[in-house]
């Protein structure tokens, strides 16, 4: 009688990635640091709100330290990696932190590249208020 796979789920290879990228989205509300592969596929990713905070503390610098530490220690865990390039998003005030704590965390930082989106001729202005 052959043996039964049912319930079982087989158990895959751990992947070994040595570079990705880190990218940091650093609003006023919140700031959310995701690490992918040099593919773009994300590997870990954590956040303000991830870490617990709720509300107007999501979005301080503290919360995005938290944050930036907790997605490369899963990066770091589960995939080994040791190299990242960080791409920062946004001008929250999160931004500088998340970068030291990715820094501080022991994973080589190749690059820093800002990739802001500036407006360029933004949204059409409120019609002009009349007394």
């Amino acid at each position: 009688m052959a043996k039964s796979t049912k319930g079982k789920t087989p158990r895959r290879a751990r992947r070994n990635i040595s570079a990705g990228r880190a990218y940091v989205h650093a609003s006023y509300n919140n700031t959310i640091v995701t690490i992918t592969d040099l593919d773009g596929n994300s590997v870990a990713w954590s956040s303000g709100g991830t870490i617990g905070y709720k509300g107007s503390k999501k979005g301080t610098p503290y919360a995005a330290q938290l944050a930036a530490a907790d997605a490369v220690k899963k990066a770091q865990q589960t995939f080994g990696m040791a190299a990242v390039d960080v791409v920062v998003r946004g001008s929250g005030s999160g931004r500088e932190q998340a970068i030291r704590a990715i820094q501080a965390s022991g994973i080589e930082v190749k690059s820093i590249m800002d990739d802001t989106p500036v407006p360029h001729n933004g949204c059409r202005p409120k019609k002009k208020f009349r007394a």
